[in-house]
């Protein structure tokens, strides 16, 4: 057998955790080494999820004419059958671009690449198994496990039907379905649903609960639920799909819960996803999966099992965001290397969902304050009263924030609208700063912008406050 190489940090999985993980070792000076399965780095944040989706949903938007629509009331959408390649140019160009520049930074610091399927030999051992077969064995000081995760495929649908998509597939649709049901509201679905709803399809929307993301605060869930409907996306709630037959070469017929039946030429399942560590041989570094696969760790992303691994991104569970991801690994390298740079992470993570309206959020929810007994006053302020709300045409947007009421410090921000998930930033800043509602009562923001929906949204918690209101 061969005498592996030796590094100081081996990585295995090459999306933006494993990524972003490599590079803070080798901004250390620490000798990396990265391995990744597939042909293109960059994982399913870059190549098949988080860049595409959201480029698509972006182009979805400008092409189609939806936002002309909305604004002007004029129709400048597609006279002529569209396919998915059609709208796909600029969002292969940006997945392009980010892998390239990805690239070139794991060049510049040195990072050694390999290509091939990666499993345990030991704690400290790697073996990879490249396209030819062949065997490769490294060995790491510090491993950082940055897997990702793939959806889940319930038994219940037949994902070889080529109408049949999950999420990692469903764009490489060759023809725009011209009716597609999507199962499961979560975030993924729901992003899904309104980007092939502006497209023009006819999106139903299936999911088990009587609520949109439920983890959402109230008020954003159903503005975001009634926008959602308003834009063409059918809610089918309480159900579920119990039967899925494709034997009929023109439409796919789903069966309900409830015995009602939908017939539809593409039939997309976001099902939740599971950790992508199946061929890792856990065992054989002494690591014991948890739920749905997930690498166990505790602080640090230290495994709580094998002191010198670590885990990252979707493989170690919620949030599981390309965001945090990222964060998590660079906190694992800097505290396996003893390098006090980046100790922790944020205590505030926020959200962003890529819908039509974006929603973003950070912090408490209503119902959240209301069930730990902590008073609070709220202040709203809608995009519709505001200049750059006229501008942009969102007059259903708005922003929500919520004090304390005893010293009116910030505890959650809201939005839903237009430029929601950059909006979110300003008062997750102001939060992770322990501000209050004079900071906002005494900051002067550009005009017009939506910036200026702090001002108001806090003015309103002002006159709440002083009115006696919540």
């Amino acid at each position: 057998m061969a005498v592996p190489s030796h590094f100081d940090l081996v990585v295995i999985g090459g999306g933006p955790a494993g990524t972003s993980g490599a590079l803070a070792a080798g901004l250390l000076g620490k000798r990396a080494a990265l391995i990744e399965q597939q042909a293109l780095i960059g994982g399913a944040g870059i190549n098949t999820g988080t860049i595409p989706s959201k480029t698509l949903r972006e182009t979805a938007l400008m092409l189609s004419g939806w936002r002309s629509r909305q604004l002007f009331g004029v129709d400048l959408s597609l006279r002529r059958e569209a396919t998915i390649a059609d709208f796909m140019g600029h969002a292969k160009h940006v997945s392009r671009r980010e892998r390239e520049r990805t690239e070139e930074r794991l060049a510049q610091r040195g990072v050694v690449r390999f290509h091939g399927a990666a499993s345990f030999v030991d704690a400290h051992t790697v073996r990879i198994v490249d396209t030819n077969g062949t065997e490769t064995l490294i060995h790491g000081e510090y491993i950082l496990i940055a897997t990702g995760s793939s959806p889940l495929r319930p038994a219940e649908f037949d994902f070889s039907d080529p109408r049949v998509h999950d999420s990692n597939e469903i764009l490489e649709l060759t023809t725009l379905p011209k009716k597609l049901v999507v199962v499961g509201g979560g975030v993924i679905g729901s992003e899904y649903a309104g980007t092939f709803a502006a497209l023009g399809t006819e999106v139903h929307l299936v999911d088990g609960r009587d609520t949109l993301m439920p983890f959402l605060d109230a008020e954003i869930s159903r503005g975001l639920a009634a926008a959602m409907n308003a834009n063409g996306v059918r809610f089918h709630w309480k159900e579920k799909v119990v039967k899925c037959d494709t034997s009929d070469p023109g439409d796919v017929l789903l069966t309900l819960s409830s015995g009602t039946t939908i017939a539809a030429d593409g039939v997309l399942v976001c099902a939740g996803r599971s950790s992508n560590t199946a061929s890792l041989d856990l065992a054989a570094a002494g690591l014991t999966p948890g739920r749905r696969g997930l690498v166990q760790v505790g602080v640090h992303y230290r495994s709580t099992e094998v002191p010198h691994i670590y885990g990252a991104g979707d493989v170690i569970g919620p949030p599981a965001l390309a965001a945090t991801g990222i964060e998590q690994a660079r906190v694992a390298v800097f505290h396996a290397f003893g390098n006090a740079l980046k100790s922790d992470l944020a205590p505030l993570l926020p959200t962003g969902i890529y819908t039509i309206p974006e929603a973003s959020c950070v912090g408490e929810t209503e119902a959240a304050l209301t069930e730990k007994g902590i008073p609070y006053v709220m202040g709203r302020a809608r995009y519709g009263d505001i200049p750059r709300g006229d501008i942009i045409g969102d007059d259903k947007g708005f922003l929500k924030l919520l004090y304390h009421r005893d010293d009116m410090r910030l505890l959650g921000v809201h939005v839903m609208g237009e430029h929601a998930t950059e909006l979110v930033h300003i008062g997750l800043t102001a939060m992770l700063s322990n501000a209050t509602a004079e900071l906002f009562n005494r900051a002067c923001f550009n005009y017009p912008t939506l910036g200026d929906l702090y001002k108001y949204a806090t003015y309103d918690a002002i006159m709440r406050m002083q009115l006696g209101l919540r």
